[in-house]
């Protein structure tokens, strides 16, 4: 398994706090609140009112933009607050009466700029490192959750892939396995919704009922259905999760998931409970695996009357390559709003590549695709049939 986590952010900087809803708009608000109070002190100098005493005002500005912006964004508003005051000298013919006045101003605001580019850049780069040690001890906890695919397994070879692409410390939910057992090779590949401990809290769970019962049990369905009865019974526990991670675990607490079975026959049996269809390469030309049932993900078995997860059967001869892989794969992006074409992608990789060559050709291609900026975390399983 390779893991690749990248910097928080879009652009390699920290995340910003409260992401998302109500915080996101406060953020915003607050970022903008310098640039606001210079726009008001200007229109109070440009009024009948410019009597009043405003420079103390607008020398707040910079000191107020390093606790959202960087030393970029503090400079613009110390920039914008000192051509408010040689506007407003200006426009007021005060540079003769207010001299003294004016001067103290501009040390002020130069003193309080330089301060607050000092503090800024400072406070951030205080806060990366510490964002960066989170995230590594986060990265590295799923990295013993999701332990590396053999390269044999039986009749099979096996590569694996994750990228991890979260925010900030966020780690995501995808989760992934193979295990050679008496029935066969069987694998697993999930995505379970949400980030943080919750999600890896989960694919634990997932993951611990997945080995335990892909040894015992005959029916690919019953081990699909333990996995499901395992996070159900996690996520009725009392105290399981927090009250920051309750809302989280109730708008978004179900995971998808797929298991296969590579039996010594030339097939493999499916099992899909809500995810991305598996692609099979043969001869060239990839394909993808579509359930003829389609199930809902585990965690809404109130909506099902019948079987909880059902069997489906394909070719898979010697030579033959099957990816399992996560939505964050076929949901990255390019600059047009275009998603990758994966099969496409599949088929122009050169053939004879070793599994862990195709994998590492589809992260270039990924990458490539994104320009880096992955919306989601990625995990990818390949297996060939070799025997």
């Amino acid at each position: 398994m390779r893991t690749h986590p990248r910097p928080s952010g879009r652009h390699g900087g920290p995340s910003r706090p409260g992401a998302g809803g109500h915080g996101e708009v406060l953020f915003t608000l607050a970022r903008c609140l310098p640039f606001a109070i210079a726009l008001g002190v200007l229109g109070i100098e440009l009024s009948p009112a410019h009597d009043l005493v405003t420079g103390p005002v607008l020398t707040t500005t910079p000191a107020l933009a390093a606790l959202t912006m960087g030393p970029a964004g503090t400079l613009s508003a110390a920039a914008v607050a000192v051509c408010v005051n040689v506007t407003s000298a200006t426009y007021n013919q005060s540079w003769g009466t207010q001299t003294q006045l004016i001067i103290g101003n501009f040390l002020g605001l130069i003193v309080v700029s330089v301060a607050s580019v000092i503090l800024s850049n400072a406070v951030r780069t205080r806060r990366q490192i510490e964002l960066d040690q989170v995230r590594r001890i986060a990265v590295a906890a799923q990295e013993v959750v999701l332990r590396p695919v053999p390269e044999l397994l039986g009749p099979v070879r096996a590569a694996s892939l994750c990228l991890a692409a979260g925010t900030g410390a966020q780690i995501g939910g995808d989760l992934y396995e193979a295990v050679q057992t008496r029935y066969g090779v069987r694998l697993i590949v999930g995505d379970v919704r949400g980030k943080g401990l919750s999600a890896i809290r989960a694919v634990a769970v997932a993951l611990g009922a997945f080995r335990e019962a892909v040894h015992y049990e005959e029916e690919v369905q019953e081990v699909m259905n333990h996995c499901a009865a395992a996070l159900g019974r996690e996520a009725a526990v009392p105290g399981t999760y927090s009250q920051a991670e309750l809302p989280e675990v109730l708008m978004e607490g179900f995971t998808t998931a797929l298991i296969a079975q590579v039996p010594d026959e030339p097939v493999v049996h499916l099992v899909n409970r809500g995810h991305p269809p598996p692609l099979v390469l043969h001869r060239g030309k990839a394909e993808a695996l579509m359930p003829a049932s389609p199930m809902p993900p585990l965690g809404f078995e109130d909506l099902v009357d019948g079987p909880l997860a059902t069997l489906e059967s394909h070719p898979f001869p010697v030579g033959d390559r099957l990816l399992l892989y996560t939505d964050g794969v076929i949901e990255a992006r390019n600059r047009d709003d275009a998603f990758l074409p994966l099969a496409e992608t599949m088929e122009q990789i050169p053939a004879g590549t070793s599994p862990q060559e195709f994998l590492d050709a589809l992260h270039k291609a990924l990458i490539r695709h994104s320009e880096g900026h992955l919306a989601d975390d990625v995990a990818m399983i390949l297996i060939e049939r070799i025997a």
